[in-house]
């Protein structure tokens, strides 16, 4: 049977490009090895393969019954898998040479073929990436993507048991470094045999391009540092981001801030995220516009989105690196007391911004959202930060991607969206549910403005919780879409 699977996946990898004839002995007698068999005659009935997802599982059924594979929990098999792609993963010099020459056609060929790549090498998972639920929702700001992330399986706890046990490596020092390409991993650190990353030169820099195993968008990238060195928003990184942009004008770009609770969640490792997908926020358009003194050149101004946020927009990407930066390093000193803006307190530093680059209309385009992670006794998660009336759907803190509009939602509220449909549709009381009672006030409060049926139910959850996902945006925004607000944010525009 074993040998039979092994013809099989050999076929898928001829069939999408990650073995050629010459290497097709020398994959099966990897696989062989991997799996400890002495003989092999190939079956002539097996001329074509399924999904791979489906080859590698019952591939591992077999190292399990066969003591191959010591175990059979999530972690287990995702090491185990992962190694079998490796022995028909071409090297990265097979790789980088391709991705070389299709850029030389055309950077989108590139980053078509090597995003195919990365899916038939089953580094990208699309099995579980098609479990996570999507809908977009219209709303004042426009269509505002939702997604509730299913692709992140959850741990075993004999995983999470093994993990603490093992002894700690400093090797790779991060999962973004560049020696994951290649390595086996452990069970606190995912394996990587089938990963690949591309070279590329940021403003005379070395960086890599690889994609996100979860991608949580269309063609959702990673830019990392070639050095594992800390994330910082500067004028080096616009004129990174905007280089970024101008090599690959098909993807947009931008970086997580550089500081805790507005940040990203590795900010140990300077890096960036892109893609080949138009965010809500890329289509808000300038609500007011402004001039910049001595950046008359570049066109400037305040984007119509719930978070605060300047739009620049020009041809020249010095300039425009050079206004970018005046106005961060006069967000990062900004006090405003009365609209509750401060630089720092007690010589800890709150102002920094969220940048995101993109090519518009054949101009260079940079977004610049202003985040503040100041707390309060009252606001110990953050006073820009999701209100706790909002935590039963979104307690996290708000990055990069949401900051563009698309809500990346724990994998909780598939279930607990399920239940409250059982419970509004029954008519039963939503406090006496534990696994749903933090949700009784929202529903409350909206509940009454439908005539509910089983057929609209998940539409109309749908629904709101998109308009909860925009409270979130705008709790996190520095300065509120009010009167008030407004001005304030004019104030610091009139500073610059």
């Amino acid at each position: 049977m074993i040998t039979d699977l092994i013809r099989e996946l050999v076929i898928y990898g001829k069939n999408n490009g990650l073995i050629c004839e010459a290497d097709e002995v020398y994959a099966t007698n990897r696989l062989l090895e991997l799996f400890d068999v002495m003989e092999y005659e190939e079956n002539p009935e097996i001329t074509e393969s399924r999904a791979v997802c489906e080859i590698l599982e019952d591939m591992m059924t077999y190292a399990h019954e066969n003591g191959i594979m010591k175990e059979d929990t999530i972690t287990a098999k995702d090491l185990f898998d992962t190694k079998i792609m490796g022995c028909i993963t071409p090297p990265p010099s097979v790789v980088r040479a391709e991705f070389a020459k299709r850029y030389a056609e055309s950077p989108k060929e590139a980053t078509n073929y090597y995003y195919q790549f990365s899916q038939a090498t089953n580094y990208i998972r699309k099995d579980r990436i098609a479990k996570d639920e999507k809908w977009v929702t219209d709303t004042e700001y426009g269509p505002i993507d939702i997604t509730i992330n299913l692709s992140k399986p959850e741990k075993d706890p004999r995983d999470i048991a093994k993990a603490g046990q093992a002894k700690k490596s400093g090797y790779p020092a991060c999962l973004l470094c560049k020696e994951n390409e290649g390595y086996a991993g452990h069970f606190s650190h995912p394996a990587r045999q089938n990963h690949r990353v591309i070279p590329i030169k940021l403003d005379g820099q070395n960086y890599y391009l690889q994609y996100s195993p979860y991608v949580y968008y269309n063609e959702h990238c990673i830019i990392f540092n070639e050095q594992h060195i800390p994330m910082k928003i500067d004028y080096a990184v616009f004129r990174k981001l905007l280089d970024f942009v101008r090599q690959y004008p098909h993807y947009m770009a931008g970086s997580n801030a550089d500081l805790p609770i507005v940040g990203g969640s590795i900010l140990s490792h300077d890096h960036f995220q892109g893609g080949g997908y138009v965010f809500a926020m890329a289509k808000a358009d300038y609500e007011r516009k402004f001039v910049i003194p001595g950046f008359e050149s570049v066109t400037a101004g305040i984007v119509k989105w719930p978070m605060s946020v300047i739009r620049l927009q020009g041809d020249d990407m010095e300039v425009m690196a050079k206004a970018a930066d005046h106005i961060l390093t006069s967000w990062r000193a900004y006090t405003d007391a009365d609209a509750f803006i401060f630089s720092e307190t007690d010589g800890v530093p709150h102002n920094t911004i969220t940048p995101i680059a993109r090519m518009h209309d054949d101009k260079l385009e940079l977004d610049l959202v202003l985040r503040n992670n100041i707390t309060t006794e009252k606001c110990p998660w953050g006073v820009y930060h999701p209100s706790a009336d909002l935590h039963h759907i979104k307690k996290e803190n708000i990055g990069l991607i949401e900051v563009m509009g698309l809500a990346v939602l724990p994998a909780r509220l598939k279930g607990e969206m399920a239940e409250l449909s059982k419970a509004i549709l029954a008519g039963e009381d939503i406090r006496k549910n534990a696994l749903i009672e933090k949700h009784a006030d929202w529903v409350d409060s909206w509940i009454g403005n439908y005539e509910i049926t089983a057929e609209n139910i998940t539409e109309i959850l749908h629904d709101e919780i998109s308009k909860v996902f925009v409270k979130v945006l705008e709790c996190a925004g520095v300065y509120k879409r009010t009167e008030e607000g407004q001005a304030a944010f004019m104030r610091f525009v009139d500073s610059l």
